[in-house]
């Protein structure tokens, strides 16, 4: 078995890969090889900063129509990280909107820039650190996880999917009701960081690396 983590220019691939090596002795590499993308038993699609850059790299190393078609052909597991989820929707507010890769229907928003908790207290954007998850429906990623496990989170913008049944995770930030795990088919994706969310995000990783869809 080969992991492949995609290496488009943006994320944090090595965090991903190291932390992919702790729960596996299968291979992990990283790669913008087509043929070892395609060649790999399953895939991980990070991304980081803004999603304008994360789609104009995709497109810069030729990697967008290898990733279209994956997603197209759902024959192999992937997981999508942070902008890696975000990419998967129709579209983004930021940069001015931004069209993106359009595999589950949905908007991806900017959190308002006036938010309070029940407290009246102003909340930051980006949303940064620990928060709970609240799993919506259950999943073979979520085994072995609490349904309210916290997660570690660094995102101004959130995912809002047009189809319940692709969501499988919330978090509340303020007001606004994210949909933090989505998924459908083969391919699930996260809006946090699983490499960064200690033991829950670990066991995540590992519940990828057996996943059969």
């Amino acid at each position: 078995m080969t992991i492949a983590v995609i290496d488009y220019g943006m994320g944090n691939l090595h965090s991903v890969a190291k932390a992919l090596e702790h729960v596996t002795h299968e291979n992990v590499i990283i790669t913008r090889d087509p043929r070892c993308i395609l060649g790999a038993t399953r895939l991980v699609l990070p991304g980081q900063g803004a999603i304008r850059d994360c789609i104009g790299e995709l497109e810069r190393t030729e990697l967008r129509g290898l990733v279209d078609d994956i997603l197209k052909r759902q024959d192999k597991p992937l997981l999508g990280i942070c902008v890696g989820q975000q990419m998967l929707l129709e579209h983004s507010e930021e940069n001015g909107g931004i069209p993106c890769l359009g595999f589950l229907k949905g908007e991806v928003n900017r959190f308002p820039a006036d938010m309070r908790d029940d407290n009246g207290h102003r909340l930051k954007v980006p949303h940064m650190g620990w928060n709970l998850v609240r799993q919506t429906q259950e999943h073979p990623l979520w085994e072995g996880i609490d349904s309210q496990e916290h997660f570690y989170f660094v995102h101004s913008y959130y995912v809002q999917a047009a189809e319940s049944s692709q969501v499988f995770g919330t978090t509340d930030y303020g007001k606004v009701n994210a949909h933090v795990a989505v998924g459908k088919e083969a391919t699930f994706a996260v809006q946090f960081h699983p490499e960064k969310s200690s033991r829950a995000g670990l066991k995540l990783l590992e519940n990828f690396i057996h996943w059969s869809p």
